[in-house]
């Protein structure tokens, strides 16, 4: 009987060759299986497309190269971290004093009620004193108004226009 031969190679030295690069690119598309899993692992944040990058490198070779191509550009802990130190960064302007426009990114003042730029409001003023507030805040820090509470009426004193004040004098009796 002869021994088993694969496309039909008879000699024995050939054949275990040829079973020797089979059980080779075997071992090889095994191995990006694994690799193309750990790898979606670390760049997607959800396991459903995970699993659908690993079942799609089942297709020898050409699933793990299809993912290789499609696959996002930077591991999820390197966007964190980015995140992060966009954080830090802009805590560390806001600490210096710089500010943007939520509504337009201009740079506006820490004590600026309207954007210069877009003209829209920033903050209120405080109905005692007048000085920008921060909406979190409960107590006005400049002069201690409550916040939630209706301030007092600032007292004006009345001013008589011009030709009041002169009617006023000539009507006046003048002593001699």
């Amino acid at each position: 009987m002869l021994p088993y031969a694969i496309f039909g190679i008879s000699n024995n030295a050939l054949n275990l060759a040829v079973e020797l690069v089979i059980l080779f690119l075997v071992v090889i598309w095994l191995a990006l299986i694994f690799w193309t899993y750990a790898d979606a692992r670390r760049r997607i944040a959800d396991p459903l497309l995970v699993g659908c990058a690993t079942i799609a490198s089942l297709f020898p070779y050409v699933g793990t190269i299809v993912y290789m191509i499609v696959r996002p550009p930077e591991y999820l802990d390197d966007v964190r971290e980015r995140e992060l130190e966009m954080q830090a960064a802009e805590a560390r302007l806001a600490e210096l004093g710089y500010h943007l426009c939520p509504h337009c990114d201009y740079e506006v003042e820490r004590d600026y009620l309207r954007c210069p730029n877009c003209m829209r409001k920033l903050k209120d003023p405080c109905h005692s004193c007048g000085k920008p507030l921060d909406p979190t805040w409960k107590v006005c820090p400049f002069c201690e108004a409550e916040i939630g509470a209706a301030a007092p009426a600032p007292r004006r004193a009345r001013r008589r226009s011009a030709a009041a004040e002169a009617t006023a004098a000539t009507e006046q009796p003048t002593t001699t």
